[in-house]
């Protein structure tokens, strides 16, 4: 668990960084380009479809995690505020 959170952090930090937008569109824009040179074939076809689902599929489970950090969060800050106001009232 400890391992899968470490990872879930680094790969939130590295992914929402602009550079790994660009170099997947780097992907895109290089996969586009050889689609002439394979005749647009099937296989060529499904590296980009078989790419792009296993890399959703993964990614589901890194965003929900970076979710549940963040709701987790903002539960302490409030429970810090209720605490907060309870004592001054």
């Amino acid at each position: 668990m400890l391992h899968f959170s470490r990872f879930a952090k680094l790969m939130s930090r590295m992914l929402g960084h602009p550079l790994a937008f660009c170099l997947a569109l780097l992907a895109v824009v290089i996969w586009g380009i050889t689609g002439p040179i394979f005749h647009f074939s099937d296989t060529w076809q499904l590296v980009i479809n078989t790419g792009t689902t296993i890399i959703t599929f993964m990614m589901v489970f890194l965003i929900q995690n970076t979710q549940n950090r963040d709701s987790e969060a903002m539960q302490v800050k409030l429970d810090e505020i209720i605490r907060a106001l309870k004592k001054r009232g």
